[in-house]
C-alpha cells in the first residue's frame, strides 16, 4: 500500500511501496484504440532530480479532478529515471530509493480513468555513460565530445545512432512492460546540433558518397541531401520504436514533439506514421502575436488532415533567458490557449518540476480547463473548419530558400504578414500543405494563397495551374515559384503562364523609398478603403517581369525609388510611366492576382494598413467574395467557424489589446457588439443559436440563407453556437 501521495526521503515514514514487479501495473483492460480522439485536455509534468523526498503528489491528482484534466504524461526516464530501472546505464534519480514515483502516478491517474503517456529525454547523459559507451556521444567537427550547452556536466547524445536505435528502445520496453502506457511523448526527440561522430560520418557517407557539411548551413551543396539522410534516419527510428512497444501493447504509439522539427522534417512522411501530433509552442517571446498559436495549429492540421492536433503550452515566460520556474500573467495564458482551442488545438499544459514556487497559475489553468471540458461537444470539430480560403505551408521554402537567409529574413514572414492581414480583415483562412495538392484536397477551397512561397516543383506547379483552370482563385507575391523544389533558381516562374508574366531580370532590392501609385479611375474594387489615397508605400523588394498576357485593367502602378536625401533631391522621376505592380487577371474560369515585390513580408515588417488592404481585397476578389463567414464591430478578432456532429460553431477570440504585437497580456480588454453572418450550408437548419461564454440565447434569424447573430461583447473567447 502506498500510504501517502508524496514523495518522502529515506528518513521518512511511512515510506513509498517497493518497486514494483514487472507487470505489477499493468491494467487488464487496454486503453482502447482510439484513445487519442479522446483526450481532449492533457497535463504533462516533468519531474526533477530533487522532487523525490519534498514534493506533494497529492497536490497534482487532486488538481487533476479539479481541472478536468482528462490526459496525462509523467516524466519518466531517458536522461534519468523515476522509477526502479533495471538497464545499465540507465541512471537511477539519486532520491529515488525503494520508492516508485511513475508507477504512483500512473496508478492514481488510472483510478481516474485518463490516459496515460510517459514523457522521455534522450538529448543528454552523464559522464559514466560516456565513457561506457563514447559511441552514443555527439562530436563536433573536430571530433571532440560535446558538453550540454546548460549543463556542462553532461554530454549530448548522438540521437541517430545506436544510443537511440538500441539504448532508447530498451528503456521504452521496460517501462511499457512496467505500467502499460498509452504512449510516449518524446522530448527533443531529433538531432540538437549536427553530430560528426564516427557513426554519422559512416552512415552519411554510405548513403549520399559525400562527407557531413562543414556547418549547418543551407548554401553548403551537402546540406539538403543530409537533410534528407537525417530525415530519413529519424523515421527510422519512429518506426523502430512503435514496432518495439507495440509488441507489448499494440495501442501504444510514439508520440514525437513537433517543435523547431516542423520545418526541417517532411510533413507529408510525419501524416503516414503520427495518429496525433503535439505542437511544442509553449509560449509567446518577442514580437510573437498571440494569433501565432492558432496559425501553427493550422499548418499542422494541414499535415494531418482531420487527425486530432494538440498545442503544448507552459505557464511560464518563453523568453530566452529560460525562465522556467516562472508563472506569466493569467491574460496571457488564457490568451494563448484560448486562441489554440479556437483553432482546433487540444491544450497540453507543460509543468517543469513537481515543486510548485509560485500558485498564481493554478486558478487560471482551471478555469480555462473547465471551460473548455464544459463546452467539450462544441470543441469536437469534424473534419476542416469552414471557409473557403486556403494558405500554401511550404516546408520546402522554409528549408531550401536560401535568398531569404541571405537577405537577413525570416522565411515566414511572408506567411505572417499574408496571416495578419486576413486577421485584421477577419477572413477565417486555412493551411494546405505543399505535398497535398491533389484536387480532392483543393476542392474545399475557393482561393488559394501563395505568399512568396518561392519554392515549388513542376508537379506543384501544375496541380496549382490545375486548380485555376478548374475555376479557382490564386493570390501569389514576389518569387513564388522562381526556384525549384531544392532552392534551384529557375530561368522563369513555374507559374509564369498563370500569373500571366515572366521574370525579366535579377531581383531588385533593398529599395528605398519606393512607391505605389494608385489609380482610382479603374474602380476596381482591390482599391476599396483606399479611396483617399493616391499612393501608398512600396516594398522593399521586387521581380521586374514582362507582360505575357493582357493586362487592361492596371490599378496599381510602380513609382521607382528616388534619392531620400539630401532633402533637395527628395521628388520622383519618370512620373509619366505606367509600370504596374500588380497583375490581375481573369484566367480561364479562375482569377490570378499577383504582386511582384513582398507586399505580405514589408507588412509584416511595417505593418502598413494600406498593404493589408490590398491582401485582403485581393484575396476577396480572387475568391469572388464567397467568404461564408463575415464579422463586423469593434477591435481585432480571430475569426474561424467549425462544424460539429450536431451544430456549427463561429469563434471570435478577442485579439484587441497594447500588448497584442509584444506581450504578455496584462488583462483582458472587451470589444464591443461583433455582428456575424454565417453562411448555412445547405440543407441545415437551426434549431438553437447561443452564445457559450455569456450564456445567452439569440434568435434565428435567416436572410437568404445567411444567419445574422448579434454579439453583446467579447471579453476573451466567445462562441456563436447553433445546434442543428
Amino acid at each position: 500500500m502506498i500510504a501517502r501521495r508524496d514523495f518522502l526521503g529515506a528518513a521518512a515514514a511511512p515510506v513509498l511501496a517497493a518497486a514494483p514487479a514487472p507487470g505489477e501495473y499493468t491494467r487488464k483492460a487496454v486503453t482502447p484504440p482510439d484513445w487519442y480522439w479522446r483526450a481532449m485536455r492533457w497535463l504533462t509534468m516533468n519531474l526533477v532530480q530533487d522532487d523525490p523526498g519534498k514534493s506533494d503528489l497529492d497536490f497534482w491528482l487532486d488538481y487533476l479532478k479539479r481541472a478536468h484534466v482528462d490526459a496525462v504524461s509523467w516524466n519518466s526516464g531517458g536522461i534519468v529515471a523515476f522509477y526502479p530501472t533495471r538497464i545499465p546505464h540507465h541512471k537511477r534519480n539519486e532520491k529515488l530509493g525503494s520508492s516508485d514515483p511513475l508507477g504512483y502516478l500512473v496508478e492514481g491517474s488510472r483510478r481516474m480513468g485518463l490516459i496515460v503517456t510517459a514523457r522521455v529525454d534522450h538529448h543528454a547523459t552523464y559522464p559514466e555513460t560516456a565513457e561506457a559507451h563514447p559511441e552514443w556521444i555527439s562530436r563536433d567537427p573536430q571530433g571532440r565530445p560535446r558538453r550540454h550547452w546548460a549543463t556542462p556536466e553532461l554530454f549530448l547524445t548522438c540521437t541517430l545512432g545506436p544510443y537511440n536505435q538500441i539504448f532508447m528502445t530498451e528503456v521504452m520496453v521496460e517501462i511499457e512492460t512496467l505500467y502499460r502506457v498509452d504512449g510516449f511523448n518524446h522530448n527533443r526527440w531529433a538531432p540538437q546540433v549536427m553530430c560528426y561522430c564516427d557513426w554519422c560520418r559512416t552512415h552519411f557517407r554510405q548513403a549520399t558518397g559525400l562527407e557531413l557539411p562543414e556547418k549547418d548551413n543551407a548554401s553548403d551543396p551537402r546540406f539538403a541531401p543530409y537533410i534528407i539522410w537525417r530525415e530519413n534516419r529519424i523515421f527510422e527510428l519512429w518506426d523502430t520504436w512503435n514496432a518495439a512497444i507495440q509488441k507489448i501493447n499494440p495501442n501504444a504509439f510514439v508520440l514525437p514533439g513537433i517543435g523547431a522539427e516542423r520545418g526541417r522534417l517532411n510533413m507529408s512522411k510525419v501524416r503516414a506514421r503520427a495518429k496525433t501530433l503535439y505542437l511544442d509552442y509553449q509560449g509567446r517571446r518577442g514580437t510573437v502575436p498571440p494569433w501565432m498559436a492558432g496559425k501553427r495549429g493550422k499548418e499542422l492540421r494541414a499535415v494531418l488532415g482531420d487527425k486530432p492536433t494538440g498545442l503544448t503550452f507552459s505557464i511560464g515566460y518563453e523568453q530566452p533567458y529560460r525562465w522556467k520556474d516562472s508563472v506569466q500573467p493569467a491574460a496571457e495564458t488564457r490568451i494563448w490557449v484560448h486562441d489554440g482551442a479556437a483553432h482546433g488545438l487540444r491544450p497540453k499544459m507543460a509543468k517543469f518540476a513537481a515543486a510548485v514556487h509560485d500558485d498564481r497559475w493554478t486558478r487560471p489553468v482551471e478555469e480555462v480547463y473547465t471551460w473548455l471540458w464544459k463546452h467539450e461537444k462544441y470543441l469536437r470539430n469534424v473534419g476542416h473548419p469552414i471557409t473557403t480560403v486556403g494558405i500554401l505551408y511550404s516546408q520546402q521554402t522554409a528549408r531550401f530558400y536560401r535568398a531569404a537567409t541571405e537577405r537577413g529574413h525570416n522565411e515566414e514572414d511572408s506567411s505572417n504578414g499574408l496571416y495578419h492581414a486576413l486577421i485584421e480583415a477577419r477572413i477565417p483562412a486555412d493551411f494546405v500543405h505543399e505535398d497535398l495538392l491533389e484536387d480532392s484536397q483543393l476542392e474545399r477551397f475557393r482561393v488559394l494563397v501563395l505568399p512568396g512561397t518561392a519554392c515549388l516543383s513542376d508537379r506543384q506547379c501544375a496541380q496549382i495551374r490545375r486548380f485555376v483552370e478548374n475555376g479557382g482563385g490564386l493570390v501569389a507575391t514576389f518569387e513564388t515559384s522562381l526556384f525549384d523544389e531544392t532552392g534551384n533558381r529557375r530561368g522563369d516562374f513555374g507559374l509564369a503562364d498563370v500569373f500571366g508574366v515572366s521574370a525579366a531580370g535579377p531581383t531588385q532590392g533593398r529599395m528605398q523609398n519606393s512607391y505605389l501609385r494608385l489609380d482610382h479611375a479603374t474602380k476596381h474594387p482591390i482599391l476599396r478603403g483606399l479611396e483617399d489615397a493616391r499612393r501608398a508605400i512600396n516594398g522593399v523588394w521586387r521581380v521586374p517581369v514582362k507582360a505575357r498576357a493582357e493586362f487592361p485593367v492596371q490599378p496599381v502602378l510602380f513609382v521607382e525609388p528616388y534619392p531620400d536625401l539630401p532633402m533637395e533631391e527628395v521628388y520622383p522621376r519618370d512620373t509619366d510611366k505606367r509600370v504596374p505592380e500588380l497583375y490581375l487577371r481573369e484566367a480561364g474560369k479562375g482569377r490570378v492576382v499577383y504582386f511582384p515585390f513582398d507586399i505580405d513580408r514589408t507588412f509584416w515588417e511595417v505593418l502598413d494598413p494600406d498593404h493589408g488592404r490590398l491582401l485582403a481585397n485581393a484575396v476577396r476578389w480572387a475568391a469572388r467574395g464567397d467568404i461564408p463567414v463575415e464579422v463586423e464591430g469593434p477591435g481585432v478578432l480571430d475569426v474561424m467557424a467549425w462544424r460539429q456532429q450536431s451544430s456549427l460553431t463561429v469563434h471570435l477570440v478577442n485579439l484587441t489589446n497594447p500588448m497584442m504585437m509584444k506581450g504578455p497580456f496584462r488583462e483582458i480588454l472587451p470589444a464591443g457588439e461583433q455582428r456575424v453572418r454565417l453562411r448555412l450550408p445547405r440543407g441545415v437548419e437551426p434549431r438553437r443559436v447561443h452564445l457559450l461564454t455569456a450564456g445567452l440565447e439569440r434568435p434565428a434569424d435567416i436572410r437568404g440563407g445567411w444567419l445574422h447573430v448579434s454579439v453583446p461583447n467579447v471579453a476573451l473567447h466567445e462562441v456563436v453556437a447553433i445546434d442543428l
